[in-house]
Formats: C-alpha cells, sequence, structure tokens
C-alpha cells in the first residue's frame, strides 16, 4: 500500500511539472456548428434603382469559426457563451420581413405601428412586429454575415472572451455561403 501511494504522489507531481511548462498555442480554431443556429426570413434582394427580386423567403443557417489561444485550463473560451450570443442574434432576426436600412433605392417609413417600404413606386405595408430593419445596404447572405460579426464585436461578453480572429458564415440555401473574416487582436 505505501508502494502504491508514492506511485500515485510521484505521478500527481508529474502531472502538475508538465502543466506549468505548457505554454499558450497560438490560433486554435473552434469551429461552432449547431442545427439550431438557423433563422427563416422574408426579404428581397435589390439590384438597382428599378430592380429587385420578388418577396420570398429563406432558411438561414449561421456557424462561426473562432481563433485564440488555449489558456492555463486547457480551454481557449466557454463555447456556450458564443453559441448563446449567437442563437440570440439568430433570435432577431427569425421570422421577420428583413429590410435594408442603408439601400438607396428603398424608402422606409415607420408609422402607426406599421412599415411602409416603397421602392421604384410601389408600395408595400406591413405590421412593425414582423419588420427588422438592419443598418445594411441589402438583405444578402454577405451583408448578413457581416451586420452579425459586427454584432458579436460590439458585443461585451464577446470582448471578454480574448478571441483572436472569427470567421462568419451566413446561407441562404445549400451550397451557398456568405462568409466574413475579422482579426479581433
Amino acid at each position: 500500500m505505501a508502494k502504491m501511494l508514492a506511485s500515485s504522489t510521484t505521478l500527481n507531481i508529474l502531472i502538475r511539472f508538465e502543466s506549468r511548462n505548457l505554454t499558450p498555442l497560438s490560433k486554435v480554431a473552434i469551429e461552432v456548428v449547431r442545427e439550431s443556429l438557423h433563422f427563416s426570413a422574408a426579404h428581397f434582394t435589390i439590384f438597382s434603382a428599378s430592380e429587385r427580386e420578388n418577396l420570398h423567403g429563406h432558411n438561414f443557417r449561421l456557424n462561426g469559426t473562432f481563433e485564440s489561444e488555449i489558456q492555463e485550463d486547457g480551454l481557449c473560451f466557454d463555447y456556450g457563451k458564443i453559441k448563446g450570443i449567437l442563437q440570440g442574434l439568430c433570435d432577431e432576426l427569425d421570422e421577420r420581413f428583413l429590410v435594408p436600412e442603408r439601400s438607396p433605392y428603398l424608402d422606409i417609413n415607420t408609422e402607426n405601428g406599421v412599415v411602409r417600404l416603397t421602392f421604384n413606386g410601389e408600395s408595400m405595408t406591413l405590421p412593425v412586429r414582423d419588420v427588422r430593419v438592419l443598418p445594411v445596404r441589402n438583405i444578402t447572405v454577405e451583408e448578413l454575415a457581416t451586420w452579425i460579426a459586427e454584432r458579436l464585436i460590439t458585443n461585451e461578453l464577446f470582448a471578454s472572451l480574448k478571441i483572436n480572429r472569427m470567421q462568419i458564415k451566413v446561407a441562404s440555401g445549400s451550397g451557398q455561403w456568405g462568409v466574413v473574416t475579422r482579426d479581433l487582436s
């Protein structure tokens, strides 16, 4: 029994000694892909002052890759926090009509609980609760990926995770992704 205890103690000392000599690894990537990271939304893409798509919808998918250093506890960051932030962004967009606030071709007026959109002489009116006006030029996967990346960068909880680089991907269908990469260090 005394020999077993000595072996066990020696093993613990070796493990502690080895872990003190570990140095953080750079550019370790954690990919966050979950079934729940999606949103269903309506939109139309605007091509010019006189041409746009018909109103339609997509089941958008979202995922991200985040680079960080491995900390002393063996983790880069708390993945659960990233998943929660991304899920919150999906929830903001889910079951909404997405409207590009910065389009030079679309006039947006909100009054008496409705949003009136006017494009090339055509107007449509929707209840405010069904519309999400985004600070983008168009509703495309590339603009949505950029908007999500910017929302992450300005999120206080996300900033606390010490992420050096991220890549955000938004898909509107199979094999059609908008990808945005941001260096954060």
